[in-house]
């Protein structure tokens, strides 16, 4: 392994909370990754994190899960869909619509930050990556980029080299969804094992799976700092403030 560098993390990582996909409230009308969360958010005074996915077409959608039948009335898969499609959808039967990531930069226009979290299948596809790393670049205003896939944070050292990025992860790997990973990934991805390689700027972990090796050894040695997803009770704020620098929130304001 190879000395570690000096990580790129700006104090506006850790200056505010993060309010988790925006300021949400189904219930009000405000749906998750929705150009009205983000305006929730920037009138409370809190950061932005948000997700995106690929579109048919190659662009960046703002949306979290990799089919639609959760939060539309479609059922495919977000991928099966032009761009154009994808923004006809309405969102958690309210008046809002899927936003692509140029319209969602182009909303917030630099007025709080925003941490975009990259989705990934593991499958080796840098296209989402080089999407979101072109338009994060062209921003004016401050921006971090962070994934679960080492091999797509690995990828923004060089697509982005310039912009703060992230390892999200979790130590309990209780997500059905890592049954289909190799052993060798599991193993690597709650030790940090891709480390010399992917060189995060700062960690993104999960409340409930804190205290942990690597976040401790990060923070202490490593001068990185730890946020942590996703805060939702009292129990987990105070855990967040003790063994993280920041949180990422939902369902109330802090």
């Amino acid at each position: 392994m190879s000395p570690p560098t000096a990580p790129n993390a700006p104090d506006w990582l850790t200056a505010r909370p993060i309010a988790h996909r925006g300021l949400h409230d189904r219930a009000g009308g405000v749906p998750e990754n929705t150009l009205a969360a983000a305006e929730a958010a920037i009138r409370g005074g809190y950061a932005i994190e948000c997700d995106v996915q690929l579109s048919a077409d190659g662009e960046a959608m703002v949306f979290h899960d990799e089919t639609l039948g959760r939060l539309t009335a479609a059922g495919e898969a977000v991928g099966a869909r032009s761009a154009a499609d994808l923004g006809a959808l309405t969102v958690a039967g309210s008046a809002e619509r899927i936003p692509t990531l140029p319209a969602f930069l182009a909303r917030i226009g630099g007025r709080t930050p925003l941490v975009i979290e990259v989705k990934s299948r593991y499958t080796g596809d840098l296209r989402l990556a080089e999407r979101v790393a072109a338009l994060a670049t062209a921003y004016d205003g401050p921006v971090a980029l962070k994934s679960f896939d080492p091999q797509i944070v690995t990828a923004l050292r060089t697509l982005a080299p310039g912009l703060p990025r992230g390892i999200v992860a979790e130590t309990r790997q209780d997500d059905p969804a890592y049954a289909t990973l190799p052993p060798s990934l599991r193993r690597a991805l709650p030790a940090l094992l891709h480390f010399d390689e992917t060189r995060p700027d700062f960690l993104s972990w999960r409340v409930d799976d804190l205290p942990c090796a690597p976040t401790v050894l990060c923070r202490l040695l490593g001068q990185r700092p730890v946020m942590t997803w996703t805060v939702r009770n009292p129990d987990q704020r105070r855990h967040a403030a003790i063994h993280a620098d920041q949180m990422v929130f939902e369902g109330f304001c802090p």
